[in-house]
């Protein structure tokens, strides 16, 4: 794919609806070129004309509700927004959509992925193409499922190596289950009911700022007929794996209280698996190297910083992430789900600069 030619094309959607037809022609030979994506998102030579001129009117459609939001969340924009909007989110958000369509009841979609790979970002964006397909929308994070902060103090007093919050075992699941089940069954139930009837569904918000950065619930989201929920989180949908794995686990699992510490994170994972059970998929946003998580939150951090705001030391972020890391390594648990059909519907690959790499579903990738 030449990407100057294509920037060009989608700078004229963004004027114009209409493309000639040799343009389309050239966008259908592109998005058949990558065969990974095209498999991924169901894209054929049998399909392809009619989907790419779907896109094309989504993409004009979109647009300028797009510009709004980079403005408002201080996002750059430059030609690779643009071709991320053509290439990854447009198809994404047409097949969540279709998802929905034969389940027949609202969907819960799962989107993982570790520090600074764009859950948040990702999820906004869909929120906004699916607006435009008909498709009300609730992101919710696994973030706003922790426990309270008096509940997290006690957990600490039990167990002193719970020095953040994040680490399974810090999350309230029964309450994760008892909202996804009601977002799950609502519309469904609802549509014999007058609108005016409709069960309004309290979902569960979480304020990091509160006791000084400690976090702690805040007024709960109300909610109704919802049709598709994008619940993401750093190990939305993880299992957990052999404990013998942690004998020779890699850094910064290094000394035997490390490997205690990983094996009783690993064991606490069980609890979560009825969570994942309500998925009704799961996406991964996988870095082509762990470690870019840690560089990515250096630099918010020193971005906040620049700004005025408050943010943590480079020396602060590496303990922070790597805390993290000795709870569920990225290497030991995520890397692999990338190569599970069972589990991994789509993998959206993030390169060293963020933009987006392989997108392919793990089933194409298996040797």
């Amino acid at each position: 794919m030449t990407t100057e030619l294509l920037s060009q094309f989608l700078q004229k959607l963004t004027a114009s609806e209409a493309l000639p037809l040799s343009a389309i022609e050239q966008l259908a030979a592109w998005a058949l070129a990558d065969e990974l994506r095209a498999k991924a998102f169901g894209i054929t030579p049998a399909n392809v004309s009619e989907a790419i001129g779907l896109r094309s009117h989504l993409f004009h459609t979109i647009y300028p509700d797009l510009i709004k939001f980079c403005q408002n969340k201080g996002i750059k924009q430059h030609p690779a927004l643009l071709e991320t909007l053509w290439n990854l989110w447009l198809p994404l958000a047409m097949q969540l959509a279709s998802h929905r369509q034969q389940l027949q009841r609202p969907m819960i979609q799962g989107i993982l992925g570790g520090q600074g790979t764009g859950k948040t970002t990702l999820a906004a964006i869909l929120t906004l193409i699916l607006k435009h397909l008909g498709y009300r929308t609730l992101s919710l994070s696994l973030d706003d499922l922790y426990k309270t902060y008096p509940e997290r103090l006690a957990l600490q007093q039990q167990d002193p190596r719970l020095i953040w919050r994040g680490p399974p075992g810090t999350h309230d699941v029964e309450l994760g289950i008892k909202v996804l089940d009601q977002l799950r069954r609502g519309l469904q139930e609802n549509y014999q009911l007058p609108i005016t009837n409709y069960q309004s569904i309290e979902v569960p918000r979480f304020d990091k700022s509160a006791w000084g950065g400690a976090g702690d619930r805040t007024q709960p989201e109300i909610v109704e007929n919802i049709d598709i929920v994008l619940f993401e989180g750093w190990f939305v949908g993880v299992r957990p794996i052999d404990p013998g794995a942690f004998d020779n686990a890699p850094p910064p699992i290094l000394t035997a209280d490390d490997r205690r510490f990983a094996r009783d994170a690993n064991a606490k994972l069980q609890d979560y698996l009825p969570l994942w059970q309500r998925l009704d998929g799961l996406i991964l946003l996988l870095p082509t190297d762990y470690r870019l998580s840690q560089q990515w939150r250096r630099q918010a951090e020193q971005q906040m910083i620049s700004t005025g705001k408050s943010g943590m030391s480079d020396e602060t972020v590496d303990r922070f992430v790597e805390y993290f890391w000795k709870s569920i390594h990225p290497e030991l648990f995520i890397r692999p789900m990338a190569r599970n059909s069972d589990w991994v519907d789509l993998v959206i690959e993030i390169n060293w600069d963020r933009e987006i790499g392989l997108v392919y579903k793990p089933s194409d990738r298996l040797p």
